[in-house]
Order: C-alpha cells, then sequence, then structure tokens
C-alpha cells in the first residue's frame, strides 16, 4: 500500500470515529505545481491586469476573464497542452483545490471551447494586449525589484499544418524549423537578465525580420518611458533605419553588422588590422569563466569610431566599430574549412575515374577545367586547393575494311583522349593566411566606452542564449507547435497567452536564484539522478518538478458535506522553495481545513 493511499484509509478511520458512519465519500486531487502557479500569478497580478483591460459583458455572470486565463495557464504550464477541449476534464480532477486557491464559484461552462475562443480573441486585440503587457511590466519591475537596462530582441517562426489563405497569418517562408510547412514569425523584446517577455508582435510568417524591430522596440519604450535603454539584437537589427532612430531618441543599440554591403568591402581590412595588431600584441584581450570555473579567454579584439548621418539628414551620431575575433568561433570556422577542403579534394579526385566500363571520361580541357572551377566555388575553397592534370592519349591501330589482315593491308590508328588529374595539393601559404582570418566579427553599438566598454560589449552578446530560452520554452515546455486553433485572432491570442506563461516560468527561476544568490544557499532533491548534488542555479522545469505528487485528500459524508481535508506534507525543499519565492507555505495549508471537533 502506498503513502497516500494508507494516509487516506487512515483519515477514513478517524471521520468514522468521530461522525460513528460508514458511508463516507474520499476524494483525492493532485495538487502539484498547481498552488504554486496560481500562487506566483497572483503575486504578479494576473487576475487584476487582465480583468481592468478586458471588457466584462453586463450579462456575464461567470468566473472573470482574468482567472480564466490564470486557471487555463496553470492547466498548460503544468500538462504541457493547450488544447482547449482539455480543459473540462482537468477541472474535474482540481475542482476543490482551484476553488479554494481562487476563491472563485467554477462551474464547467467556464471553460467552454466556446468561452476560452472568447479569451483568446480578447487577448489578440493590440488595444487590449498593449496595455495588458505594459502594466504587467510595470508591476514586476515593481514587485521583484528587476534592472530595466538591457532589452534583447528577436524573432522565431512556429510552423503548422493549416491552409495558407490570402493575407492570413499562416505563410510559407523562410524556416529553421520545417519549411515545407506555413508559418507565423514571432517578434519578442525580453528583459535582462531574467530573460522575461516584455512584448510579443505575432506577424504573418513570410515577413523578412529586419522590418519587425522598430514596432517592438517603440512599444517598449512607450512603457519604460526613459531613455538610455540598450537594445541588444542579431545582425538583422543592425539596419540602418533602427540604429538612426534608437540614437535619436538617446537609447543605445548592441548587433552584430551582416557580412554585406560596405561591411563586406570594409570587413577585409578591418580583420586586416585585427591580425596585425595581433601580432603586435596591441588587442584587448577579453577573460570568462567557464563551467568548470576557468578562465579562459572569450576573445580579443580592437574597436574604431565612425560618424552616421540619419537618413532624413537632421544630425549624424557617433556609433563604435568593434572588431572581435572568437577563439571558439575560429575553431569551428576551422574545422567547416577543414571539411569542406576534404570534401573538395573528393569530388575532385572522382571527376576522372581510371577507365573502366562505366567510367565516364573527360575528353575535353576546357570541360575539365570548367568542372573543376565548379568544385572549387561549391565548396568555397578557390585559391585554396592547385590541381595538376595532364592529357592522355591511348592509340589502337585496326585494318582498314573487312577481312582478316595481313602484311600488306592497309592499316589505321585510332587515338583516345582523356584528361586525368595526377595531383591535388593544398597551398598551404595561402591557408595558413586564411586560417589567421577566421573567428572575426564585428559589431556596431553607439553607448559609449563607459556605458558599455569592449568586454561588457561581447559578453552581454553572448547572453543571446536569454531570448532563445523563451524561444525554446514556448515550442518545448508550453508546446506552441503544433497549433490547435484555426482562425488567425486565435492564434493570435493563444501565442499571447503562451507568452504569459512563459513570463511566470522565467520570473520564477530568476527569483528565486537572486534568492539563493543573496543567502548563498544551495537546494537538494532537484536532480532525481544524482542524489548528492545541489544546486543555486535550479531551472523552472526542476523546480516544478520538486512539488511532483502533492495531493490533497477530501473525506465527505453522503450529503456532500466535508469532514477532513488533508494536505500531504510538504517536504523541506518544497517549503524553502515556497519561501524563498515570497509565497509562504500557506499558499498549499490552506487547501487543508481542520477536524470540524477539534
Amino acid at each position: 500500500m502506498g503513502k497516500e493511499d494508507a494516509m487516506r484509509v487512515q483519515l477514513a478511520e478517524q471521520a468514522q470515529e468521530i461522525l460513528g458512519q460508514s458511508d463516507v465519500v474520499i476524494i483525492t486531487e493532485r495538487v502539484d505545481d498547481v498552488a504554486l502557479l496560481i500562487g506566483q500569478m497572483v503575486k504578479m497580478g494576473f487576475p487584476e491586469v487582465l480583468d481592468r483591460h478586458i471588457p466584462r459583458h453586463w450579462k456575464q455572470r461567470r468566473i472573470s476573464w482574468g482567472w480564466t486565463a490564470v486557471i487555463w495557464l496553470a492547466y498548460i504550464l503544468t500538462e504541457g497542452d493547450h488544447r482547449k477541449v482539455s480543459v473540462e476534464t482537468y477541472l474535474k480532477g482540481m475542482h476543490h483545490t482551484l476553488s479554494r486557491l481562487t476563491t472563485q464559484v467554477i462551474e464547467p461552462l467556464d471553460f467552454s471551447d466556446d468561452r476560452l475562443s472568447h479569451l483568446l480573441k480578447h487577448l489578440s486585440k493590440p488595444a487590449y494586449w498593449h496595455p495588458i503587457e505594459q502594466e504587467l511590466n510595470a508591476r514586476s519591475i515593481a514587485v521583484y525589484p528587476l534592472a530595466q537596462d538591457v532589452i534583447r530582441c528577436d524573432a522565431t517562426t512556429v510552423s503548422g499544418d493549416h491552409a495558407v489563405t490570402a493575407g492570413g497569418l499562416l505563410q510559407f517562408g523562410h524556416s529553421k524549423d520545417d519549411p515545407t510547412r506555413p508559418q507565423i514569425k514571432v517578434m519578442m523584446g525580453s528583459l535582462d537578465p531574467l530573460g522575461m517577455p516584455l512584448a510579443t508582435d505575432v506577424l504573418s510568417g513570410e515577413r523578412a525580420d529586419d522590418g519587425l524591430y522598430l514596432p517592438i522596440i517603440e512599444r517598449i519604450r512607450h512603457g519604460f518611458q526613459r531613455p538610455g535603454l540598450l537594445f541588444v539584437g542579431d545582425c538583422k537589427m543592425s539596419a540602418f533605419d533602427t540604429r538612426a532612430y534608437l540614437a535619436k531618441h538617446q537609447d543605445c543599440y548592441l548587433s552584430p553588422l551582416p557580412l554585406t554591403g560596405a561591411t563586406a568591402e570594409a570587413m577585409d581590412a578591418w580583420i586586416t588590422t585585427g591580425v596585425r595588431k595581433g601580432k603586435a600584441g596591441e588587442l584587448t584581450r577579453i577573460w570568462r569563466i567557464n563551467d568548470r570555473g576557468h578562465e579562459v579567454l572569450a576573445a580579443e579584439g580592437y574597436e574604431l569610431a565612425r560618424t552616421c548621418g540619419a537618413p532624413d539628414g537632421d544630425g549624424a551620431w557617433s556609433e563604435r566599430v568593434l572588431v572581435v575575433r572568437s577563439p571558439m568561433h575560429a575553431t569551428q570556422q576551422a574545422a567547416g574549412l577543414e571539411k569542406r577542403l576534404r570534401h573538395a579534394e573528393t569530388q575532385l579526385t572522382a571527376l576522372t575515374p581510371p577507365r573502366g566500363r562505366g567510367k565516364r571520361q573527360i575528353t575535353d580541357e576546357a570541360t575539365l577545367v570548367a568542372a573543376i572551377a565548379l568544385v572549387l566555388t561549391a565548396h568555397r575553397v578557390e585559391g585554396l586547393l592547385s590541381v595538376v592534370w595532364e592529357r592522355q592519349v591511348e592509340q589502337t591501330t585496326h585494318y582498314v575494311g573487312r577481312g582478316r589482315g595481313s602484311e600488306n593491308r592497309e592499316k589505321q590508328v585510332h587515338e583516345k583522349i582523356r584528361y586525368h588529374i595526377t595531383q591535388i595539393a593544398r597551398e598551404e601559404d595561402t591557408l595558413a593566411t586564411r586560417r589567421q582570418r577566421l573567428g572575426w566579427k564585428a559589431f556596431v553599438t553607439n553607448a559609449g566606452p563607459t556605458r558599455l566598454s569592449l568586454q561588457d560589449a561581447v559578453l552581454s552578446y553572448r547572453n543571446e542564449y536569454r531570448v532563445e530560452r523563451i524561444f525554446q520554452r514556448l515550442k518545448t515546455r508550453v508546446h506552441i507547435a503544433p497549433l490547435f486553433v484555426k482562425r488567425d485572432e486565435q492564434i493570435e491570442g493563444l501565442t499571447y497567452l503562451l507568452t504569459l506563461g512563459v513570463r511566470v516560468l522565467t520570473v520564477t527561476e530568476f527569483v528565486l536564484r537572486r534568492a539563493l544568490a543573496q543567502e548563498q544557499a544551495r537546494l537538494p532533491d532537484l536532480h532525481p539522478e544524482n542524489k548528492q548534488r545541489q544546486t543555486d542555479t535550479p531551472t523552472a522545469e526542476r523546480i516544478l518538478k520538486a512539488f511532483a505528487k502533492v495531493s490533497l485528500t477530501i473525506i465527505q459524508n453522503v450529503a456532500g458535506e466535508d469532514i477532513l481535508r488533508r494536505l500531504s506534507p510538504l517536504s523541506g525543499v518544497q517549503e524553502a522553495i515556497l519561501q524563498q519565492l515570497g509565497l509562504g507555505t500557506n499558499l498549499y495549508r490552506q487547501l487543508e481545513s481542520q477536524n470540524m471537533e477539534s
């Protein structure tokens, strides 16, 4: 008999002794992490903020939109399932727990397919969603004293098995996920260092990223209403118009430059200068601590200043170009170069196979030269391999005419010409020069050295994984794909709802890590695979998993009245997590009530 079964039997016997009756009903609900999630969302202001901005119909008597969203999100984060059809079943198994946690009267119709669809429709409207985002941002920053300096912007795609319609959200476009399926594009700005979503736009999937940065940046700036923000993004954020806008409004940017246009032309000279400075020991070296606690070289580089003019001619601004070489990036590029060289050598050798049945030969020198050039170009190794070939002639003598041959019969000589590659050699001097030029990248920023040193710029950009984690959680934790909604307004509203779920995860993780760091404490029992391991950097996923198997047992009489309510005891690590998050253990203990006669 398990611990939960034993507890139910013991409580049933206790109830029978109290009431002297044998007919009792035992109800067990799995609470798990639901109480923590709802408590966290309440602290972050979800119910009141959503209720303030989503209008309530005058005939609406059911649970409010804010509480509808909170309960649905608790289900999504616990089960990883955003299907509307599953929510009613979930409610039946959690009715008592949810009613006590939310102090709401919950009915099945409150979470019908139609009602949840109405919630998504409301969230899809910018007039409602934008103020919701802004107020939640302000509340989180105030409640959890968060820094307001660095904003990261990036976009991702989400594919779906939807029909493509003219003007619809689902369109074919460039995708790293599945280019054979239509997609939507999700543009997001997030707050460092926790990686909390600040603003989200859902757009049609065929759109390029370049034009998506300005609207999201403008919304974030309007919400923060303070100059001097640092926006960090990938090379698509370095578009001239985006940089000009930020400079004009006294904000800062940091992004790599794409190797196109004028940058591609200037990069060669920048790298040459970097190589020369490296030989002279004049590069600034940037160090970091790796996972093993060792100090390793992260990058080295130098910077130069230049003036940029605004597109409308109103003014100009100064920006710094940071030319940086990463040893790790250089190693990766060297490995890629070596792989391309090997493939090119193999294909070049295959151009002129030995004579034999089915072995096609090249009989024209111009054809061979063109084939060699095509291989070198395809693998981007022009000038790095030298190829030597020779013209081979095979002569055979035949008698003219039919019949047996004789000494005096006329003979004819036939020649078979083939070109054969005899040597493929690597141009080692050229390769050595090329390897010196690997690993270089140029960044631009209008922040001064005092605000953002070369070292700070490099290390700050390398934290780009923080916004990538948002996208990862959207796809693997709340499972935005595949999308189980079809209409554009529901796709948009569901995406916004799921970003609220990711917001809960990131805030929970950050606040707990910060509290542990301040107290120099570690939590045990979060890694079942290693019982001895303790951590001060728990992930949100492990935090929630730590509350697995927390259950509520309710004993009722035949009239449906509660006799006893008992919660399975909280472990030490569960109590520690609740205290560190500022939620307190009463969040769970409120679910149970004492014996009525005690």
